[in-house]
């Protein structure tokens, strides 16, 4: 059985209350709508066969944050800015190459 989306990527948005480290701290809203922006405009966002980003809730992971996960791959990223972002979405997501250096588990 293979992956509805060639790409399915879940990108961390959690917001802690306890004022403990989470991804929201670190921009991970403006980095998933750039993503999904990008990937629009390089014609690789959509339905079957494509690449889909989305927003999830605490995905565990907030002391590496922040993260992000692609699938059917399920490689985990973290990221500082749109350049790192950029970097994911050329390397690994039209070129199927994961990006080792912003790998959270090598």
């Amino acid at each position: 059985m293979s992956s509805y989306y060639q790409h399915h990527v879940f990108f961390c948005l959690n917001q802690r209350e306890d004022g403990e480290n989470c991804c929201a701290q670190h921009n991970a809203k403006a980095m998933q709508e750039y993503a999904k922006k990008r990937c629009k405009e390089l014609g690789i966002a959509g339905g079957e066969g494509r690449v889909r980003i989305n927003k999830a809730g605490c995905l565990n992971r907030c002391e590496l944050g922040p993260v992000l996960v692609v699938y059917p791959e399920a490689v985990w990223y973290t990221y500082v800015d749109e350049h790192d972002i950029d970097e994911i979405i050329d390397s690994h997501l039209l070129h199927g190459k994961p990006v080792e250096r912003l790998m959270v588990d090598r």
